[in-house]
C-alpha cells in the first residue's frame, strides 16, 4: 500500500487550509487588516456583503478541497487534481478582477499600511506563490502517476 499523504497532496492541503482560513482571518479577525475590510467604515453594507461572500466562499472551497484530499476511495490522483483546481479558483480570480472598472488591490487611505513584495501588493504576491505551489504539486503528482506511483 502506498503512502496517502505524499508531498504533492500535502502541498495542496496547505494551500487549501490557507484558502479556507486566509480571508476569514485577514478580512474579519485580524485587526491589522480587518479594519481595511469588514470593519472599514467607508465601505457600504453592499461592499461588506461581497467581502463576507468571499470569506464564506473561500472557506467552503478550502474545506471541499481538504475533503477531496482526505478521501482514499476512487481515483486519488483525480481527487488531488480537482482539489488543486478548486483551491486555485479564488487565487487566480484576483488577477482578472483588476480588469473591472474601479477596482484596486487596496484603498488609497491605506496606502501607507499596504505591504508590497517585489513590487506586487502582498495579497497578489501570495496569490502567485499559492498558484505556483499548486502548479508544482500538480506537476509532481502527475510525474509520480506516470512512474506508476500513487499521487
Amino acid at each position: 500500500m502506498t503512502r496517502h499523504w505524499t508531498l504533492p497532496r500535502a502541498l495542496v492541503a496547505l494551500a487549501a487550509a490557507e484558502t479556507a482560513l486566509g480571508a476569514l482571518l485577514f478580512d474579519l479577525v485580524l485587526h491589522d487588516t480587518a479594519h481595511e475590510h469588514m470593519f472599514n467604515p467607508a465601505w457600504s453594507p453592499h461592499a461588506k456583503f461581497h467581502d463576507a461572500q468571499y470569506i464564506v466562499t473561500s472557506l467552503a472551497l478550502g474545506l471541499l478541497a481538504l475533503a477531496l484530499l482526505a478521501g482514499r476511495r476512487g481515483d486519488t490522483h483525480a481527487r488531488l487534481l480537482w482539489a488543486a483546481g478548486i483551491v486555485a479558483v479564488p487565487w487566480a480570480s484576483m488577477f482578472p478582477a483588476l480588469l473591472f472598472p474601479g477596482t484596486a488591490t487596496y484603498d488609497p487611505e491605506f496606502g501607507d499600511e499596504t505591504q508590497f513584495v517585489l513590487g506586487l501588493h502582498g495579497q497578489m504576491f501570495m496569490a502567485l506563490v499559492t498558484l505556483a505551489m499548486l502548479a508544482v504539486a500538480t506537476f509532481l503528482a502527475t510525474a509520480r502517476r506516470r512512474r506508476g506511483v500513487s499521487a
